[in-house]
């Protein structure tokens, strides 16, 4: 059986929608390629699309405790990208709820405006493989299953004092 290539996009319902737009743009550094009267659409890559948000009339709002998607996340391109996005978000207001080293990954979460996560994080592996062969090797019983929490600044601090990505790996071990 053949499966997907990527992951193309997602789309959010929104009671919010000019709101939610100006929020990833703003964290996800997207432009707007399309609008409608109900519906726009934006990309931060080559894609003709990785974000929409469909306005079909008044929405009730979901409750914390409802069933579905968890969060959605983005990969950063290194360790620099997603501290530097960190302080730019920082600087205009826009705060991390929780940051956690998964081994696999460093991760920092936001809310967008309808309160959706949203993971912005890096991979801890420099390839593919190398991060699948981590994953099939935990134990049930690891010490960290979900990760380490972490401060965003002390990690700015530690990469600006030149923290390796590899170092990063090692944190439920």
């Amino acid at each position: 059986m053949a499966s997907p290539k990527k992951l193309s996009h997602i789309v959010l319902q929104t009671n919010r929608r000019r709101e939610m737009i100006d929020w990833y743009c703003t964290v996800l550094g997207a432009e707007i390629l399309y609008e409608a009267e109900r519906i726009s659409f934006i990309s931060y890559d080559n894609e003709h699309h990785r974000v929409a948000f469909l306005d079909p009339g008044p929405l009730t709002e979901r409750q914390p405790n409802a069933a579905g998607l968890n969060h959605v996340a983005f990969t950063f391109g290194s360790l620099d990208d997603l501290t530097q996005n960190y302080l730019r978000l920082k600087e205009l207001g826009i705060h991390p709820n929780r940051c956690v080293n998964h081994g696999v990954t460093t991760s920092m979460y936001y809310h967008d405006p309808d309160n959706n996560q949203v993971e912005l994080l890096i991979d801890n592996f420099a390839t593919d493989v190398a991060g699948k062969a981590y994953m099939r090797g935990r134990s049930k019983t690891d010490k960290n299953p979900v990760g380490v929490v972490y401060e965003p600044d002390e990690l700015v601090a530690r990469v600006r004092a030149g923290l390796r990505i590899e170092e990063l790996a090692s944190i439920n071990a």
